[in-house]
């Protein structure tokens, strides 16, 4: 159920409010480029400055544009315990296929804070979730053996987005997991190394602009065609360095700005990228074929 490319998704904005009529529009994109699955209200999508309605009207738009065509994983993370249950709660409610985890940020929890943190989430709903170990965006790493104590006591616990970088724990994760658990990239310059190890695919910032091409690299490879899948990988390797030179989703939104997809409308502390950045994007953009 969780394979391919799974995009995270954008949140577009229009006046300070959400451009619902966009969203929608993005949604359909998606699909019809081959995205396997839609990722509303995550990190990438500006939850951390959502208001929890906006946050409800988010998921609530994905889910019924969706209409069960792909699977809806909604970013339900919080720093709280008691909020993250809430938000999981709610997107149950709402027609969410599962649930997107980030580890609780600035707090820096031990393992075993964030085992009980994880574990209280997953007792108060019924939705499968995946964890998201970014320990560069939250200060604290969710160690392989922890991982592995939630899986074997929470049923609905079923996998891992991996941006930690590290190669060597996600094999970890795998070893001591099992071959059921799913394992998704969390970092678009890592998807083949990750597919190569036994991951199903990867959670993108890059799949906003070029789903088709992301799309195509996971089921070349699923394939067994891996002469395509590393053309692929190398092709997108310069654009997607580019979607991170300064802190997601500053580029992506800027990037979609640009080509017309939605407005690059950020909400601060977010902001918008320096000129020689802006610049750089648009050489990549170029390169690609995007922009002319």
């Amino acid at each position: 159920m969780f394979k391919g490319s799974i995009v995270a998704l954008v949140t577009p904005f229009k006046a300070g409010k959400i451009d619902e009529d966009k969203l929608r529009q993005l949604v359909d994109f998606q699909i019809k480029n081959g995205t396997s699955g839609i990722v509303p209200s995550g990190t990438t999508g500006e939850s951390a400055t959502l208001t929890f309605e906006e946050h409800e009207k988010v998921i609530e738009l994905v889910v019924s544009q969706v209409k069960k065509r792909v699977p809806v994983i909604a970013g339900t993370g919080s720093n709280s315990t008691e909020e993250a249950i809430m938000l999981t709660k709610q997107a149950a409610r709402l027609g969410a296929d599962a649930s997107l985890q980030v580890s609780p940020y600035y707090n820096r929890p031990t393992q075993r804070g964030l085992y009980a943190h994880f574990k209280a989430i997953a007792d108060a709903v019924n939705i499968p979730i995946i964890l998201y170990n970014i320990a560069s965006r939250t200060g604290v790493n969710i160690e392989p053996e922890t991982i592995e104590k939630l899986v074997s006591d929470c049923k609905n616990i079923v996998g891992v987005k991996e941006a930690s970088g590290n190669l060597e724990q996600m094999s970890r994760v795998k070893a001591l997991c099992g071959e059921k658990f799913v394992l998704l990239s969390g970092d678009d310059a890592l998807t083949l190394p990750v597919l190569a190890i036994g991951g199903t695919g990867i959670i993108s910032v890059v799949a906003n602009i070029i789903p088709k091409d992301v799309s195509d690299m996971v089921t070349a490879f699923s394939k067994g065609d891996l002469k395509k899948a590393k053309n692929l990988h190398y092709k997108m390797l310069p654009l997607v360095k580019a979607m991170f030179i300064e802190t997601n989703p500053i580029p992506v939104k800027t990037a979609m700005g640009l080509l017309k997809m939605c407005g690059p409308d950020l909400r601060l502390p977010m902001c918008s990228m320096v000129p020689e950045n802006v610049e750089k994007l648009k050489k990549e953009l170029k390169k690609y074929g995007l922009l002319s």
